[in-house]
């Protein structure tokens, strides 16, 4: 709570000598200074608000925010350093980009690579969900746009969804779609939201739930005109920030270590069946004919 700390002293004296000039000045430049921090990477828009504890990570890897290694990579780092931060008790996770949240993991990733980066990415992968998944900070995604795949997985790992009410919007893990197998982990944080029929009928299907049916089903929390999506992120985070975060870590520690343990204790096992998957003839020939059909679109 440095941060948060720092501006309480500045505070503090104002509140109780307003009536001297020196301190007056001295709350004007407090107000003034040291509110916002701004820091950000290649792929990554970080505003931390110290007056509120609260970050907005937006998503910056044109055109669709992609998940490659390089995002993953930084993603993991930056979502590491708020969380040693203990000025930021909150994270808001959005996207720079319109009309699309994240459409998940990078398939440039996944085809033509060798084994070795296979596994590379698929551990950064597993990082990128237990930093988001086992975060400390209160999380809320602010989903301004579809959310394929590893992009529904980021919002499923959130505390709390709050999404554009566009029907031409849509979430959900898809994988099947593309002849990949969402693995145990991708499962277990679908099955936690929305419970376990729900999750093996979409997960069989690869369905892809439109902006009022992921509310129905549970997949969001909140449905508010696509202007309102951040602002609403905001007075939500408000509320959650209301309870002390001793009590609410805890608790959500306590909901999510069984889903987390059991992806530390097999990782390795997990990498080792990723790239023995993906590296089969018939899955690469299928992403294969999955990344022409893009080609073909953009033509």
């Amino acid at each position: 709570m440095a941060a948060l700390g720092a501006l309480r002293s500045c505070w503090a004296p104002a509140r109780l000598l307003t009536g001297s000039a020196h301190h007056s000045n001295r709350l004007v430049l407090c107000q003034q200074t040291s509110i916002k921090r701004h820091f950000s990477n290649n792929k990554i828009l970080v505003e931390l608000d110290e007056a509120t504890g609260v970050a907005v990570m937006k998503m910056k890897n044109p055109p669709v925010n992609s998940l490659s290694l390089d995002f993953l990579t930084e993603f993991s780092i930056t979502l590491e350093k708020l969380e040693m931060d203990r000025g930021c008790r909150g994270l808001i996770l959005t996207s720079a980009s319109p009309k699309i949240f994240s459409a998940g993991l990078d398939i440039m990733e996944m085809c033509g690579k060798s084994a070795e980066h296979y596994g590379e990415f698929w551990r950064a992968v597993q990082e990128m969900w237990l930093k988001l998944y086992g975060s400390n900070m209160v999380t809320i995604a602010a989903i301004n746009g579809s959310s394929p795949a590893g992009g529904c997985l980021m919002a499923l790992c959130c505390d709390y969804r709050i999404m554009a009410d566009n029907p031409k919007y849509a979430i959900g893990l898809n994988e099947t779609q593309l002849g990949i197998v969402a693995p145990f982990w991708f499962k277990d944080t679908m099955s936690n939201v929305v419970g376990n029929r729900v999750t093996e009928q979409a997960l069989q299907l690869g369905q892809m739930f439109p902006a009022p049916e992921a509310l129905k089903f549970g997949l969001v929390d909140q449905l508010v005109p696509e202007e309102k999506v951040q602002s609403t992120a905001a007075s939500v985070m408000a509320q959650w920030l209301t309870v002390p975060d001793h009590a609410r870590q805890i608790t959500k520690s306590m909901m999510r270590k069984q889903t987390t343990d059991k992806l530390v204790n097999n990782r390795e096992a997990d990498i080792k069946n990723f790239v023995s998957f993906i590296t089969r003839d018939s899955i690469q020939k299928s992403l294969q004919v999955y990344m022409e059909r893009l080609r073909q679109r953009k033509q």
